[in-house]
């Protein structure tokens, strides 16, 4: 059976890059989110020593799953496999001087053995059981890991390339990485959840300078209220998720108040006006994403406004075309008018489902999003099997129909039918005087096929997905929060105008002064525009900063990390010593052996009593012999 070599892996990765045939492959690497790049951006250390380093990782993987294992095996605690030795010799393929870099080798490698296990379908469980043993790897190694500095700003937040055909790949930082490959071990350690926490409060900000290197927010400590008034803190993803949510709500209302409110002489009323405003600047600010991003920002959230906003335009045209027409062509005013309200009440479903774009920060909604996600996917498959269903049993009753007068006249008909049976609504009636007999028998034939059988694979498919993710439903929300997190942080603008906001960057800002103002002073103003657009949620988000900063200083008062939270059995913590009463030798008096197998512990104690056995038989021998001899 033939394999790949390394370089062939490599050059079928970049392959694979600049060509999306293959739906399957594209879609197990395909970037989860958009990605501004920067031309500037180097990798913190040599793309060819990160190579070799992903390289000896990838070997010391293949000794160490040699052949096919079941996951368990890989990921239960205190494995067998991944031992505390091969964590320590993956630490150390790096060297001392470039172990930042281990955890984003561990990713690569684990994405190189996922790609393969697609191609040599007959070894797939065996690489994909090693791509999760780089998984386990790299989470034993952030959870190690006690320098919180370290393991922020080098190990996570540190950008990394390797080599492609002589060439460096983009660079990019474990944190995108993980999210881009949905490692969801990765995702789910500690450490890696600490820096999501950080990045989502806007305690870990872009350099101004630099976009690509991340810093502290120097004032996280700061008391002080005037020194939290700064525009810049919007870049902070949990202020730009609120103030989205209350935007969205607000974009809810005004579309409720425009239905609600119609207009039989086809004038725009000011509430419409703010509607479509608000639907103009979103639309603006998915056509500014596409530019700076690329394709890799399209998803299904973007199909779906889209389809939203495009609805919303034909209403507006038609409104439009309605106020156009004369008031004496009574008509034509109230037939295109009542189309523009009808385009507009049509929208109502998907205005109350975009909600859910915003809510998937809390939990409960995030997790249900994963859900219908997947099952989406699956669905697919069902879909598939539909349309040649349908496309073969409706040349059929074509044909028949055909056959029966040369007309055709009935294709609306057969259509109709035919949707009816896929809702679960047959008329069978319809049919018995369709081509008799071989009208109906088709037509219970296709009810058969459709109701019995494909939609009975469609509740497996969709129940089946619904268990694999509620079987691992807290690292799935906690890879969407990632994922949301780094939606924000990627963001490509520099200056945070949320829609519909963009409108007044682009009309009032940009167009009259970006091409002719200095830098710095566009910046100032820019500064200025959104310290007075966003003042209201400035004012709230300084006076939580200044609440947060109090706790930080109590936290460090007492020697705590800044985020840490004191409960209520730590209150009287300091005033019990176990030590001292002896509670400490009970409880590892009693405290089971949880580490090692029974059996293994019997047979460590057998092998103890063989052992002093052998000294007795020994220490009499030699007593024997001494007797023996005087």
């Amino acid at each position: 059976m033939a394999r790949f070599s390394w370089r062939q892996l490599l050059r079928w990765d970049h392959h694979v890059t600049r060509n999306h045939h293959d739906w399957s492959i594209h879609e197990s690497r395909r970037e989860l989110l958009p990605t501004h790049r920067h031309e500037s951006v180097e990798s913190a250390i040599a793309a060819p020593e990160v190579t070799k380093i992903a390289l000896r990782l990838r070997y010391l993987i293949e000794q160490c799953v040699p052949y096919e294992v079941e996951e368990r095996q890989i990921t239960k605690a205190h494995s067998r496999i991944i031992t505390p030795k091969v964590v320590r010799a993956a630490k150390e393929a790096g060297g001392q001087e470039n172990r930042s870099c281990v955890v984003y080798c561990l990713l690569v490698v684990q994405n190189w053995f996922h790609r393969q296990s697609l191609v040599e379908l007959w070894d797939a469980q065996l690489h994909q059981a090693r791509a999760v043993a780089c998984e386990i790897i790299a989470k034993q190694i952030i959870e190690a890991e006690e320098d919180m500095g370290y393991l922020l700003h080098s190990v996570l937040l540190k950008r990394y390339s390797i080599i492609i055909d002589g060439e460096a790949t983009h660079p990019v930082n474990v944190i995108e990485k993980a999210v881009d490959l949905h490692a969801l071990l990765v995702i789910g350690s500690s450490g890696y959840q600490k820096c999501i926490s950080y990045l989502w409060k806007g305690w870990l900000v872009q350099d101004e300078d630099d976009p690509s290197n991340f810093v502290d927010y120097r004032d996280r400590d700061n008391t002080s209220f005037l020194a939290h008034l700064d525009p810049d803190r919007m870049r902070a993803p949990v202020y730009q998720n609120g103030l989205q949510l209350v935007i969205s709500i607000i974009y809810l209302a005004l579309y409720t108040g425009a239905l609600s409110t119609i207009n039989p002489t086809g004038h725009l009323d000011f509430v419409e006006i703010l509607l479509y405003l608000f639907t103009f600047g979103f639309v603006f600010d998915e056509l500014t994403k596409f530019y700076k991003a690329g394709y890799h920002i399209l998803g299904f959230w973007n199909a779906f406004n889209n389809v939203l906003y495009t609805l919303l335009m034909v209403s507006l045209v038609m409104r439009i075309v309605a106020f156009t027409h004369p008031w004496d062509d009574g008509h034509s005013r109230e037939k295109y008018n009542q189309l523009s309200y009808n385009f507009l009440a049509f929208t109502a479903p998907m205005f109350w489902l975009r909600l859910l774009l915003y809510l998937d920060s809390f939990r409960f909604f995030g997790a249900m999003l994963v859900v219908l996600k997947v099952m989406m996917k699956e669905s697919i498959i069902f879909f598939a099997l539909l349309v040649a269903v349908l496309l073969g049993f409706l040349q059929a009753f074509v044909g028949m129909d055909f056959a029966e007068d040369m007309t055709g006249e009935r294709t609306i008909f057969i259509l109709q039918a035919m949707a009816n049976a896929i809702m679960q609504s047959p008329d069978f009636s319809a049919f018995e005087r369709f081509s008799p007999p071989f009208g109906i028998i088709l037509y219970y034939l296709f009810t058969f096929v459709v109701m019995v059988i494909l939609l009975n694979v469609l509740i497996a498919l969709y129940n089946s997905a619904y268990e694999d993710i509620y079987d691992n439903a807290n690292d799935e929300y906690l890879a969407l929060f990632s994922q949301k997190t780094m939606q924000f942080v990627r963001a490509p603008d520099e200056n945070v105008y949320i829609a519909p906001f963009n409108l007044i960057e682009i009309f009032l800002v940009a167009i009259p002064f970006e091409w002719w103002m200095p830098r710095t002073q566009y910046e100032h103003l820019n500064d200025i525009v959104m310290g007075i657009i966003y003042s209201p949620l400035l004012c709230c988000s300084a006076l939580f900063e200044v609440r947060i900063a109090r706790e930080i200083q109590r936290n460090r008062r007492r020697g705590e990390d800044d985020e840490d939270t004191e409960q209520e059995w730590e209150q009287m913590a300091h005033e019990v010593d176990f030590e001292g009463e002896g509670w400490t030798k009970k409880v590892a008096d009693s405290k089971a052996n949880i580490e090692e197998h029974p059996a293994v512990l019997e047979v460590k104690k057998l092998r103890g009593e063989v052992g002093e056995l052998r000294a007795l038989l020994e220490n009499l021998t030699k007593t024997l012999e001494a007797r023996a001899e005087s």
